[in-house]
Formats: structure tokens, C-alpha cells, sequence
């Protein structure tokens, strides 16, 4: 079982990280897949949003067929989403893929590859009108959302919760919950300040 995360330049740090770190340890504490690849367009290094540098594992035209393939967000995605070896990589590998996820804005990224028409999906919250507007999907204001084999988190920090959520499906709840206590992650609900009040921000997040 094989396992890819792509990535490219100006990719949102945390977008990946998270996964990466919830996927690797589905791996060592609770058999999880035997391979995870980080995934770009070359061998290059990637120049993340926040300055990160990462060396991908495999190119494009390494990669081997993926059983599970993650994309995650972030400021590249306005250029990426343009690219059509970038698109093109996603659909090829989804054709195969079990399950195919987005983080935050990645989601524009799988609606290029004619993954989201007709589905009900999410994205960061400054993005929601973004999606909307293309006309063709159900925008709904969640931490994440399923729908088939087509995972989309809300932004940034959402990409972890989803991260466990799928391997709760997956796996089950005991082999999620072996994740959750290997990352000691267990969010406090504690919102601080006002900016959750936006009134731009999705309901889940102004709840008090």
C-alpha cells in the first residue's frame, strides 16, 4: 500500500506536515501503508509558503501507481491550478487512487482534474466563495468532508483532524486512536480572542 502526498512550490507547510506526521505514525504504531512518498512535479526541492525547503522522495516521473493520494493548499495552488502536468498528475493517479484528499485550498486543485464536479466538498473558509463559485459542487462549511472516495478539509490545521478521521475509516477507530495518543493531539475547544466571530468564518467556528 502506497501512500503519496504532493506537494509543489509555495505549498502551505502545515497543509502536508500534519497529514505527514498522522500518516507515518498510522504506519509505525498501527499498520499502516508500508510506503509514503512525498510527491512533486521534479527532484527539486520544493520552497514551501512559509520558507520551508523539502526534498520530494519521488518526480512525477517516478512516482509508482499511488493507492491513496493527498493535495494539500495553500498560495501556489492559484498558479498550480494552471499547470497541466501538475493537473494531469492528479488525474492519472486517481484513476487507481482508493481515495483521493484535499487540504484547504487543494481542493481547487481537484476540481481541475474533474475530481469535485457533482460532489459535496470544502476548503479553507476564505476560499468557501472561491468554491461556490465554480458552479458545479455543494460547499459545505465543515472541518472536513466525504463524499465516496473524495476527502476535502477546511484550511491549514483541518488537514490533521481529516488525516484521522480517514484512518479511523479505514482503519478503524482503534487503530485512529493508537494515532491520536502516538501525536498526544487532542485539540482544546478553546477559542481565543474574537476573529472565530468573523462573519465570514463557517458556523463550526464561531459556535462558542
Amino acid at each position: 500500500m502506497t501512500f503519496g502526498i504532493l506537494i509543489f512550490n509555495q505549498v502551505e507547510e502545515l497543509d502536508f506536515v500534519g497529514p505527514w506526521e498522522m500518516l507515518t505514525l498510522w504506519r509505525a504504531q498501527a499498520g499502516g501503508p508500508e510506503t509514503c512518498l512525498i510527491v512533486a512535479p521534479t527532484l527539486a526541492p520544493i520552497t514551501c509558503a512559509k520558507g520551508l525547503s523539502v526534498n520530494p522522495h519521488a518526480s512525477f516521473e517516478t512516482c509508482p501507481d499511488l493507492d491513496y493520494l493527498l493535495v494539500p493548499g495553500g498560495m501556489g495552488t492559484r498558479a498550480e491550478v494552471n499547470n497541466p502536468e501538475l493537473v494531469a498528475f492528479i488525474a492519472r493517479q486517481a484513476r487507481t487512487c482508493k481515495a483521493v484528499l484535499s487540504v484547504c485550498t487543494g481542493s481547487f486543485l481537484l476540481h481541475a482534474a474533474g475530481l469535485l464536479s457533482g460532489k459535496r466538498a470544502t476548503t479553507h473558509w476564505g476560499s468557501l466563495d472561491r468554491l461556490r463559485a465554480l458552479g458545479d459542487v455543494e460547499v459545505l462549511e465543515q472541518r472536513h468532508v466525504r463524499d465516496g472516495h473524495i476527502w476535502t478539509s477546511a484550511g491549514i490545521a483541518a488537514g490533521t483532524d481529516q488525516m484521522l478521521a480517514f484512518i479511523a475509516s479505514e482503519a478503524g477507530a482503534e487503530a485512529a486512536g493508537k494515532v491520536q495518543l502516538a501525536a498526544e493531539y487532542y485539540p482544546e475547544a478553546i477559542r481565543y480572542g474574537s476573529a472565530h466571530l468573523d462573519p465570514q468564518a463557517p458556523a463550526y467556528l464561531r459556535r462558542t
